[in-house]
């Protein structure tokens, strides 16, 4: 019912997940991040317990493998599900369960995975990945939510849409963006305006601000106002052609 994109970003070393679906809320039990460790969704027939039980097995340093094979096999379930986690030297591992509704499957290249189940055709992910892959210039949030936006073009949910979410996560505890669309028509077009809306706000912020190693942050407002026209003058236009249908 769902298709995401899990990676790694190569100039901050942040780990980041997008997903969307014709679902509701799917940002609730799907996608998870342990900062440093790896990232990992959960999807299909969700198992719930996947999201906590295999971070706190990359929290301990498993392998990507490893994880996906003691949730699988201890799950009776586990035929009707699809998951994918990559972990933090770049392993990657992927189920999809004999059960899981057509078409699914998943593709990868180094430090991205993607997934999906219930889609219009494998033309889906392989668009996600081969976007992914080729909009390096982008800042990396926006490059996730863009992949997102070719597999859409390619079909996306053979159902249709509803919701959507975006997390990406450094070293610290606490994500840097982490954005939900619960139930929208065009929920990756929303799900872009709440990223542009966020640049204004806390995301360029809390790198300066808030880490954990230095209390303190950075309180200078000339410093934050530069901070978030950098973070601006980033973004790339026009919106997706499909903004246009909202």
């Amino acid at each position: 019912m769902t298709w995401s994109i899990l990676a790694r970003d190569p100039q901050t070393g942040a780990f980041g997940v997008a997903i969307t679906t014709k679902a509701f809320a799917v940002g609730v039990l799907c996608p998870h991040i342990v900062p440093g460790r790896g990232v990992l969704a959960t999807q299909a027939t969700t198992n719930p317990l996947y999201g906590p039980d295999g971070s706190h097995l990359l929290a301990q340093g498993v392998p990507a493998a490893e994880v996906v094979r003691r949730l699988t096999i201890a799950d009776p379930g586990a035929s009707r599900r699809q998951l994918h986690v990559l972990d933090a030297a770049g392993r990657i591992a992927q189920h999809t369960g004999d059960e899981t509704v057509p078409w699914a499957g998943a593709v990868s290249a180094p430090w991205v995975s993607v997934a999906g189940n219930m889609l219009a055709g494998p033309q889906v992910v392989a668009a996600t990945l081969e976007c992914y892959l080729a909009s390096s210039h982008l800042p990396f949030a926006e490059r996730l939510i863009t992949a997102l936006d070719a597999g859409e073009a390619a079909g996306g949910d053979k159902r249709g849409r509803q919701s959507a979410a975006l997390r990406v996560q450094e070293d610290q505890p606490y994500p840097v963006v982490d954005l939900r669309v619960d139930d929208h028509d065009w929920p990756l077009v929303e799900l872009r305006r709440l990223y542009r809306v966020a640049l204004t706000s806390h995301i360029p912020l809390y790198r300066h601000r808030a880490r954990t190693d230095a209390p303190a942050g950075t309180l200078d407002r000339a410093v934050m106002d530069r901070v978030v026209a950098a973070a601006l003058s980033t973004q790339s236009e026009p919106l997706p052609e499909s903004a246009t249908q909202v």
